[in-house]
């Protein structure tokens, strides 16, 4: 792990911009955004649907919430959301419980994140065919399921290890980004020789709803100080080994926020300062 200069200011250890949720899906760039903050990132910006305001802000003091005009993305959004931004981010991660009125939308949101140089992670409702040409060699990463990977790259990841890793390494060289594909095994490669990696899942409690939430955030804070490959590395693996904490503590009954709050205890022994 990189270590944090002594004589660091906010704003010196990553700024994330999460943006996400719907009408249905309120909770998860709450967890996203905590998990970012988890991370080590010092700004974490949520923007979320005018809805989902007033319960995101009471949830959490920690978060800055940005509301979107419409419960759904739309290009008016998008431009009120980078006119509002108090700060550039260096990251952000998109998608999570979010719901988009038109592929253009969401379209937009990317082109203009590129163009201030944000390092972008896309996840859930984010994953749609029409995104692969926009972020096409940028090193973005995209976290997929099976049903996920289907539906983004329009065919199967394949049924066993060793087809699943060749299909990841293969879409991601042609398309020079990161793919994380999660499962049982995670596999997570961008395409380059011997930048393959496999990382079981801690748990099988990990299939409780918001965990894929949580690796977003991670990954978006991660993305802050790493390259696409290490800090999907870093997420996935931190992730599991906090789920793991929580599972021994509360067994099968573990949920999202168990994980939340188990993620420092598994950090800490990481943390170095420079000085």
């Amino acid at each position: 792990m990189k270590p944090r200069s002594r004589d660091s200011r906010k704003g010196d250890n990553g700024i994330v911009l999460v943006v996400g949720g719907s009408k249905l899906y309120h909770g998860a760039p709450v967890l996203s955004s905590l998990a970012a903050l988890r991370s080590g990132t010092d700004l974490v910006f949520t923007a979320t649907p005018r809805s989902n305001v007033i319960p995101v802000r009471c949830y959490s003091p920690d978060l800055i919430v940005l509301p979107l005009p419409d419960d759904k993305l739309t290009a008016g959004s998008v431009n009120r959301l980078m006119a509002m931004l108090p700060k550039k981010p260096h990251s952000a991660g998109v998608g999570m419980g979010m719901s988009i009125s038109k592929p253009q939308a969401l379209l937009s949101l990317i082109s203009q994140l590129l163009k201030a140089d944000t390092r972008i992670i896309l996840d859930a409702s984010a994953l749609i065919p029409e995104v692969l040409k926009q972020i096409k060699g940028t090193g973005a990463v995209v976290t997929p399921h099976a049903g996920e990977y289907k539906r983004l790259f329009e065919e199967d990841a394949g049924t066993n290890l060793e087809t699943q890793t060749s299909n990841v390494q293969n879409a991601a060289k042609e398309y020079g980004i990161t793919i994380v594909l999660k499962g049982s095994t995670n596999i997570i490669s961008d395409g380059r020789k011997c930048h393959t990696a496999m990382i079981k899942r801690s748990s099988p409690a990990m299939t409780v709803g918001g965990m894929g939430d949580i690796l977003s955030g991670l990954l978006a804070g991660y993305l802050t100080k790493y390259d696409s490959f290490h800090a999907s590395i870093l997420g996935v693996y931190l992730n599991g080994m906090a789920a793991k904490i929580a599972y021994e503590r509360v067994g099968l009954h573990m949920i999202a926020t168990d994980v939340i709050e188990d993620l420092p205890h598994v950090m800490k022994s990481f943390d170095l300062i420079s000085e």
